[in-house]
């Protein structure tokens, strides 16, 4: 009897919350398209305006597979992993979680790719560049770290092995926070990258002139933003909160 009250309850509050999931949908495609056109942005600008892509043997182009993987794992893979209690609502808990962690390491290899070719591009240089000096590499640095060990916080957490119901309940707020808030802090890194790499060749851009690589680089930036912040709208909005189902341990542990 008790599981059919539940089980009402459940299916009553999804039918509730119907009309604020009205936008929901359009909502997320809107953030799929921004996202897809930041990572297409950042290649045109990469392959196009600053000579195309190359591995160690050309340091100076490898370079150009750094804001391009970074923007791909810790802004668009990061978010969708973020995003995935939400759009996969209806589906199974441990799937969602596997699914989360997975796109997260996806997220992770590709940061670890783009970093490597940062630090090539430096260490190779016919003239070594120093490493490590300006604020945008140590935010960054800061948010990749910060995102390896959230990763594995959760995975022990909620996971495997996984920690008791008492433990989770008390770690999921500070799971959700670091989570969004690595996030911003990712984006504001990509930004304070693409100044960067805008200040150093402003000549060669000419960016006070608004030549069309400098639209491309602003372009970028504003999508960025947009895109971050419907991301961070979706996760806030507590109408959009995935409902744990019946048969689920009762303790607010989504996303």
């Amino acid at each position: 009897m008790d599981f059919i009250i539940r089980k009402r309850m459940y299916f009553d509050g999804n039918a509730a919350s119907s009309a604020d999931m009205r936008y929901f949908n359009w909502l997320v495609l809107a953030v799929q398209v921004l996202g897809v056109v930041s990572v297409v942005i950042t290649a045109v600008w990469m392959g196009h305006f600053r000579g195309g892509f190359a591995w160690q043997s050309d340091p100076l182009h490898e370079f150009n597979y750094h804001p391009l993987f970074m923007i791909i794992g810790m802004v668009f893979l990061y978010a969708d992993a973020i995003l995935a209690y939400r759009v996969f609502r209806n589906d199974r808990k441990i799937l969602i979680k596997i699914l989360h962690a997975c796109m997260h390491i996806f997220a992770l290899i590709f940061a670890s790719v783009g970093l490597k070719a940062v630090f090539d591009s430096h260490n190779l240089n016919s003239k070594p560049i120093p490493n490590l000096y300006s604020l945008h590499s140590w935010v960054g640095l800061f948010v990749v770290v910060c995102f390896g060990l959230q990763w594995v916080l959760g995975f022990v957490s909620f996971l495997w092995p996984k920690l008791g119901m008492g433990a989770r309940a008390m770690y999921m707020p500070y799971h959700t926070f670091w989570g969004v808030l690595l996030l911003i802090l990712a984006t504001a890194t990509a930004l304070m990258g693409i100044t960067e790499k805008a200040f150093i060749h402003k000549e060669d851009i000419q960016y006070s002139s608004l030549s069309s690589e400098a639209i491309l680089i602003n372009c970028l930036g504003i999508i960025l933003l947009m895109f971050t912040g419907l991301v961070v709208y979706l996760v806030t909005k507590p109408e959009y909160k995935r409902q744990p189902a019946p048969e689920e341990d009762h303790v607010a542990l989504d996303n």
